[in-house]
């Protein structure tokens, strides 16, 4: 049982809310998974200025990626580092950091604790843009830690929350090492992740790369995708995990929970709906 939470803008009078609005959404699923926590926003220039590629780092911090590339900026949130630098870069100075997101107007943070503690440590309410998703884990697959926790961000701009469980991840896993795929964790999820990736970079679009998940993927689950220009839902064939969508002319929003949507502006006025088993629902900028 985890919790997930995504806000989808479409109107640019709401961007400066869009931390404001998504830690309420993510206080309201603190219960689903009180384990560790993570969000990925895009848009903010604090965080990922316009132009400029940002990585998130685990296992480094604002002291030593500044030590090691004197200049480079640098930002502390818990225990993600954001650096603005290239990823080739920061792999050589850094051989020991692990790279949990990289990509232009893109930031991915998170770590381990109470998700409302967490929030607040990312400053996330004050976070603006256009985009942003959300997820509280409660951990059955790995251990509780940074790099467990949700999203999964492995190609660039792009990344996964997941409520439920793959039950043939080792397969696959197996067969996409094979293929030269590597993996910074033992988490289900990540495989999910690094196969929605694996097909993007083969010229699939994101509901193509989500359908073949479909097709291939043994389990129970509940998944929010979302890229630089889109926001996607999909379910398993038995649709056993919760999942609602709220849509209306000024954003579209999903969550594991109808109290996670009640927080949002307009949520009288929106069309609400549950996702059906296997059906791919995209937006896009």
């Amino acid at each position: 049982m985890c919790g997930i939470v995504g806000l989808h803008l479409r109107e640019p009078a709401l961007e400066p809310r869009l931390g404001e609005l998504l830690a309420a959404m993510l206080g309201q699923v603190v219960e689903r998974g009180p384990d560790s926590a993570g969000v990925a926003v895009y848009g903010d220039p604090r965080l990922s200025p316009p132009g400029r590629t940002v990585v998130s780092l685990l296992g480094t911090s604002k002291a030593e990626v500044e030590a090691v590339l004197p200049g480079t900026m640098a930002i502390e949130a818990d225990a993600t580092t954001l650096v603005h630098a290239g990823v080739d870069r920061l792999s050589a100075a850094l051989p020991e950091a692990t790279v949990i997101g990289s990509g232009e107007g893109f930031a991915v943070l998170k770590g381990t604790g109470h998700p409302v503690a967490l929030a607040e440590s990312f400053g996330l309410a004050g976070v603006t843009g256009w985009q942003g998703v959300g997820h509280t884990r409660m951990a059955t697959e790995s251990a509780v830690t940074p790099e467990g926790a949700h999203p999964f961000s492995v190609g660039p701009g792009q990344c996964l929350v997941h409520n439920g469980s793959f039950a043939n991840h080792a397969t696959i896993r197996r067969e996409l090492r094979a293929q030269g795929v590597e993996f910074d964790s033992e988490n289900d999820s990540e495989v999910g992740a690094r196969f929605i990736a694996h097909q993007l970079a083969q010229g699939a679009d994101l509901e193509k790369a989500l359908k073949l998940l479909c097709e291939r993927f043994d389990g129970f689950y509940t998944l929010l995708v979302s890229t630089g220009d889109s926001f996607a839902v999909v379910r398993d064939a038995i649709a056993c995990k919760p999942a609602l969508v709220a849509e209306t002319d000024v954003w579209v929003a999903m969550a594991s929970e109808y109290r996670a949507l009640d927080v949002l502006p307009g949520i009288e006025h929106a069309r609400i709906f549950e996702p059906e088993p296997e059906e791919v629902y995209v937006w896009r900028r």
